[in-house]
């Protein structure tokens, strides 16, 4: 029965399609960030990037380095779109997308997490069997058919990201909008709109209508009788977020899914009808290494789902801790402000002076080592290697006051930790975070 489920062969004419849009998100996601100043901003401007803990080794290359490295990535994003050496341009895609998210928290995004995820699941996609540069090279791997799984992989994918972003948004402060009336005063300069997201019962519809379409979207696409009504929804929903929240490609790449969800002959017909013969043969074609193949994907789509919720298992609130936020689909669920000043105890010579964060930090950069934690502690670490290398040795003590969702500041962290010489661990509470309440 599974093997049928999964191997049974379907029409590829949607994979074929999404491959095209998704080449070329990649393209404009890349190039994008180098025209709109973001790689500048971001990687080359600062003196020092927050990496991922444990990563730190991951920097970004010195001089002009960033521009070339991503304009590599575009050309890789075009020859995925063509279909031109198409494994190795997507792992290599893959591998380096991973390496810049890695290399720095300070525009830490959901959905870039999501671009890793998706392009290692395109790697092991045959999406250049048809229409491409590949296919048309070596006419012998030309197909026109696809295992189910390929498609369902990518169902799989988007349900857990949908649901576990309805889950978090069931919480206080998202229901009675809170959070969507902060975030709304920060447009209330949008031409025509403007006025419109200052009003009440639009907080409550964003607040509510949010968490029915994350968790309700999926679902309704995979039945037929609702699927053309969900689908009408994700336009609406996904362009509204396009334009208020400004948030790069996955509006457009999350439409693409859609293309997972209606019949192959209706994708066929609609793109390929005069080009490629549809396919209905419905083979079941078993790969010779299977169990190997099913053995990974489950593993894969376990962490999927213990990641997020890795939150549960550590004290206090994930809101005010930081702890297990990122790779959860917490999307746009909080607003946090802070204040913080960096104390240094010079032991070696018996000085105590102030840091100024502008002399080492970005503006953005400030605004993560005033508000969490995880960042806190690297600048003290940061700032010990600083000193170490002049030859001096320092603690560090950090007065931070921080507002979540726009409630009266509070301390953060013990002011009378040394966080120059305290271990992190990331697998659990780190105790010189004082409780949220």
């Amino acid at each position: 029965m599974i093997n049928k489920f999964l191997f049974k062969h379907i029409d590829n004419s949607a994979l074929i399609i999404f491959r095209i849009i998704f080449g070329l998100l990649c393209f404009l996601e890349t190039v994008g960030a180098i025209f709109t100043g973001w790689i500048k901003r971001t990687l080359i401007d600062p003196d020092f990037t927050f990496s991922f803990i444990g990563l730190e080794w991951l920097q970004p290359l010195p001089g002009n380095g960033m521009y070339f490295y991503y304009g590599f990535m575009g050309v890789l994003g075009l020859c995925i779109m063509v279909g031109y050496k198409y494994r190795w341009s997507t792992i290599l895609f893959t591998a380096l997308w991973a390496g810049t998210y890695f290399m720095q928290k300070a525009s830490y995004n959901n959905h870039y997490y999501l671009l890793i995820l998706l392009s290692g699941l395109m790697a092991i996609q045959p999406a250049h069997k048809y229409m491409s540069f590949d296919a048309d090279a070596n006419p012998d791997i030309k197909q026109n058919s696809m295992p189910q799984w390929c498609s369902l992989v990518f169902i799989l994918q988007m349900f857990i990201v949908y649901t576990y972003g309805a889950i978090a948004k069931i919480y206080p402060d998202w229901l009675n909008t809170t959070v969507i009336e902060v975030l709304m005063k920060g447009k209330a300069n949008y031409i025509l709109v403007g006025d419109l997201l200052q009003q009440k019962w639009v907080h409550y519809f964003l607040a509510y209508g949010g968490i029915l379409f994350d968790g309700l979207i999926i679902p309704l696409l995979l039945i037929k009788r609702t699927r053309k009504i969900a689908f009408l929804a994700s336009i609406f929903f996904h362009l509204f977020n396009s334009f208020i929240f400004q948030v790069g490609i996955f509006p457009y790449l999350s439409l693409a899914f859609a293309l997972f969800f209606f019949e192959p002959k209706q994708i066929h017909d609609l793109f390929f009808k005069n080009k490629k013969p549809f396919y209905n043969a419905g083979e079941v074609i078993i790969p010779k290494y299977k169990n190997v193949a099913l053995g990974v994907m489950g593993m894969y789509f376990v962490i999927q789902l213990i990641l997020p919720i890795r939150q549960h298992f550590i004290q206090d609130n994930v809101l005010w801790t930081e702890e297990g936020h990122r790779l959860s689909w917490r999307m746009m669920l909080r607003i946090k402000r802070g204040q913080a000043t960096y104390t240094i105890k010079n032991h070696t010579k018996n000085t105590v002076e102030q840091v100024r964060l502008k002399d080492y930090l970005s503006h953005k950069q400030r605004g993560l080592a005033s508000s969490k934690p995880d960042v806190i502690w690297q600048f003290s670490q940061h700032l010990k290697s600083v000193y170490a290398a002049k030859g001096d040795s320092i603690s560090v003590y950090v007065n931070a006051r921080v507002s979540v969702n726009g409630r009266p500041a509070k301390q953060l962290i013990k002011p009378d930790v040394d966080l120059a010489n305290v271990e992190w661990s990331p697998w659990k509470h780190s105790d010189w975070i004082l409780p949220s309440k």
